[in-house]
């Protein structure tokens, strides 16, 4: 049992958890690894239905995701005025569960012709799907953590999404042979309703989380008063369903926010097509050698974000602060456009591509999440879940039909990718005044 005890101590010390948040850090990372798990068992379906809705109306797709994002906001932050954070969690999650047995129904009943219409709406439905779960399980961390332990420990909760997200993906590729597609989405659906029953244990672990922070403050100086044990878990929320938007506009920190999430996915849509365009002039229809690259490429983000998470992630925003660590994407991103503009070649495509990604996952999520450990409840849930969702599918219209308006002028490979500079120069500079706004809000909480 003492030798038990030292090795969770450990192990628990390796991380950057304190006594008292191990279990708690545990089942947070539990949490999201069912929520990407689940995701990543239907990704593959929702990709094939894409394919097969014809490559021609993927834009359309996605027009019509982001216009279901604008109609599903509004109905989510009414649950979140009126219920309990438990309650309408669950309610949004199990909103999503009936939906998948439905789908599973409907699709059971439908012929060839009409699979192909009940597909383009799957499509958008789980592109709407996928940024709300994530979402809702961020926004309930934020609310958990304190702003102190989300800087500390969100790096290590990560890893749970990113070997959920690998094992969804292996579920549906190891068993797709056998239980066929539709049965997948009941598997998903199951994934899922464990998903609720973690985000209940996370519920009810605020006011410890508040203890042994306040302890930790007390410690260090006596006279703080930044740190409460207080459980908000049991309080309605409150409002109307548009504080999100309307916050948003009027608060310079939220819409900062927002910008950052807009700048990159207007960067990553621009990347990846760049990426399609660069893939097609080397392998042209040689599906079987494109299909590899791209699988070299995922393998080499999953091992660099999964080391990144387990050993820097922490470290890096502990010692660099919030700032640094929102930086380190624009930054990376401007060098990486500004290397493709003068050799557009596939070898600078894969290092750069690989790069962003695994800093993407490791570094630049986790700060952006802590951003929202140091505001107000309502726009945790509220403003947040609106950044997240139409913001973010927003960023990705605006990044596509520039990239084809911008090809259509006559840009090569080299001036696409060169007029992706001085977005980065802005985003780099946005994250630089982000982090420290957000320094003082947290050394002065309202």
């Amino acid at each position: 049992m003492i030798f038990r005890s030292g090795v969770l101590a450990r192990i628990r010390t390796s991380v950057g958890a304190k006594p008292g948040e191990g279990a708690v850090l545990l089942w947070a990372t539990a949490y999201y690894f069912l929520v990407l798990c689940a995701y990543y068992v239907i990704r593959p379906i929702r990709d094939d239905m894409g394919a097969a809705s014809g490559a021609e109306n993927l834009a359309w797709l996605f027009s019509g995701t982001m216009v279901g994002m604008l109609l599903v906001h509004p109905l989510y932050t009414s649950l979140v005025s009126k219920l309990r954070r438990r309650a309408f969690i669950a309610w949004t999650y199990r909103f999503f569960i009936v939906n998948l047995i439905a789908f599973y129904l409907v699709f059971r009943s439908v012929n060839a012709e009409q699979a192909i219409w009940v597909g383009r709406v799957f499509f958008i439905w789980t592109s709407i799907f996928n940024l709300f779960v994530v979402s809702v399980f961020w926004s309930l961390l934020t609310d958990v953590f304190h702003p102190s332990q989300g800087k500390r420990l969100f790096g290590v909760v990560a890893v749970g999404g990113t070997i959920g997200a690998m094992l969804g993906a292996s579920i549906t590729t190891g068993l797709v042979g056998v239980l066929g597609p539709l049965n997948l989405m009941l598997v998903s659906a199951v994934i899922l309703e464990l998903a609720v029953r973690a985000s209940h244990v996370l519920d009810r672990a605020e006011s410890g989380m508040r203890s042994v922070e306040a302890e930790t403050e007390a410690a260090v100086s006596p006279t703080t008063t930044n740190v409460t044990a207080a459980d908000s878990s049991h309080e309605v929320i409150g409002g109307g369903m548009f504080d999100g938007i309307k916050h948003i506009m009027s608060s310079p920190y939220l819409m900062g926010i927002a910008s950052l999430i807009l700048f990159y996915t207007i960067s990553s849509t621009f990347l990846y097509f760049q990426q399609v365009d660069v893939v097609a002039r080397v392998f042209g229809d040689d599906r079987a050698a494109r299909t590899r690259v791209f699988g070299a490429m995922d393998i080499a983000v999953n091992a660099l974000t999964l080391l990144a998470q387990l050993f820097l992630t922490g470290r890096f925003i502990k010692w660099l602060g919030i700032g640094a660590a929102l930086a380190f994407l624009p930054l990376i991103t401007m060098i990486g456009f500004g290397v493709m503009g003068f050799v557009p070649a596939l070898a600078v495509l894969i290092g750069f591509q690989t790069i962003r990604r695994a800093g993407n996952f490791a570094i630049q999520r986790p700060a952006r999440e802590a951003l929202f450990t140091v505001l107000g409840r309502s726009d945790k849930y509220k403003a947040k879940n609106f950044s997240d969702t139409f913001v973010y599918r927003l960023g990705d219209q605006v990044g596509a039909w520039s990239y084809t308006w911008m090809g259509m002028l006559g840009l090569s490979l080299s001036g696409l990718a060169l007029s992706m500079v001085p977005l980065s120069i802005a985003w780099l500079a946005l994250t630089i005044w982000l982090g420290r706004t957000y320094k003082a809000r947290e050394q002065s909480p309202s």
